[in-house]
């Protein structure tokens, strides 16, 4: 029995010394060098004075917990904190899944509870926002329709100082959770009601505490409105390296090291597709505040080249964060794309041609 036992024991530790999690610094495995393919597409020439293609500013390859490619360009470099734009909206989550691991909130919570403002919309709950479900009648149009845009007018108008209380304002078009309506302001509502979870004098040093100093992140920007609220849908900096902690630790489920940071099932609901989701070509599919791989009815994956368990944290002009459990893969890609000729599926398929034998 003891044999057994100790042999038992003897495996476990072999297995955690052979899984690979970052120190200080991300330890370098073998590089991959059938790159030719992947550079020409993520690094083309290009006229700066036109802004036209692809431009990528970092890409980073993270394979089994370490560094197997890096590449960056213009003035971004391994120490440089790239705007993030929506990939902010996923990082929310991620902190409020700290939250969520303390007791502080259910799913099924009304958001009124933590955000009274919220008061014409009293059937709200926290997982609708998580959705991009709240009903709000939200337009998230960008530089393209700036006169009917809430978005616009949130970051930069009339909704720039309160940016939550500003979305609260919003007439509703649907019934809470019954549509799909990508939204800014549910990622705003969402940090408005994390105030409360936390409370004020914990609010704003929360990521960091909760979330950035266990995943040994050291450097983070975050801005805020002039409430003091995190601008959560767009305004997060973080290195390349820096945010491949956060995909390795989804890519694990939540773990970290040996410490389930991330409650399972927090990151099963953030890795569930929403269910009143109506297909759109080539759109990833909505979870909680993630971006998922998966079919849908009326629609094949989204990424076709790339598994079925793929998912990703994606934002304006190019930015994502990409994890691939099954290939224990984690890729950040910061970009300046302003004419939407980057394609998610076309990247990952270059990369997995460079990484598999």
């Amino acid at each position: 029995m003891f044999k057994g036992l100790s042999l038992f024991l003897l495996l476990i530790s072999l297995t955690a010394q052979a899984e690979q999690w970052p120190g200080e610094q991300w330890s370098v495995g073998p590089q991959i060098t059938a790159v030719t393919d992947l550079e020409n597409y993520a690094f083309p020439t290009r006229d700066e004075s036109t802004r036209q293609g692809i431009r990528t500013d970092a890409l980073l390859i993270i394979r089994d917990g370490q560094i197997i490619y890096e590449r960056y360009a213009g003035p971004t470099t391994e120490q440089t904190p790239h705007l993030t734009w929506s990939i902010s909206k996923s990082l929310l989550a991620t902190v409020l899944g700290m939250a969520y691991g303390e007791g502080l909130f259910k799913l099924d919570d009304p958001a009124l509870k933590f955000y009274p403002t919220l008061e014409k919309h009293p059937a709200i709950t926290l997982a609708n926002l998580l959705n991009w479900a709240s009903g709000l009648d939200w337009q998230e149009d960008y530089e393209y329709a700036p006169l009917k845009s809430s978005v616009v007018a949130m970051l930069y108008t009339r909704g720039h100082r309160d940016m939550a209380g500003f979305t609260a304002e919003h007439d509703a078009y649907a019934a809470p959770g019954q549509a799909f309506r990508y939204s800014s302001g549910d990622s705003n509502l969402l940090a408005a009601a994390l105030k409360t979870m936390v409370g004020p004098q914990r609010y704003p040093d929360y990521p960091w505490t909760a979330l950035f100093e266990p995943l040994g992140i050291r450097h983070a920007v975050w801005e805020t409105d002039a409430n003091g609220t995190f601008v959560a849908s767009s305004y997060a900096y973080l290195t390349a390296r820096n945010l491949a902690r956060v995909g390795l630790l989804m890519a694990r489920g939540g773990r970290w090291n040996d410490r389930q940071l991330l409650p399972k099932d927090w990151v099963a609901f953030n890795l569930k597709p929403f269910a009143g989701y109506k297909a759109h070509q080539d759109a990833a599919v909505p979870g909680g505040h993630w971006w998922l791989n998966r079919p849908v009815e009326g629609a094949s994956s989204p990424w076709p080249d790339a598994p079925p368990d793929a998912f990703a944290a994606l934002g304006h002009w190019g930015q994502a964060l990409y994890v691939i459990p099954s290939e224990k893969l984690v890729i950040v890609r910061y970009g300046d794309d302003r004419d939407g000729s980057y394609k998610h599926n076309e990247l990952l398929k270059r990369v997995l041609q460079a990484v598999r034998p």
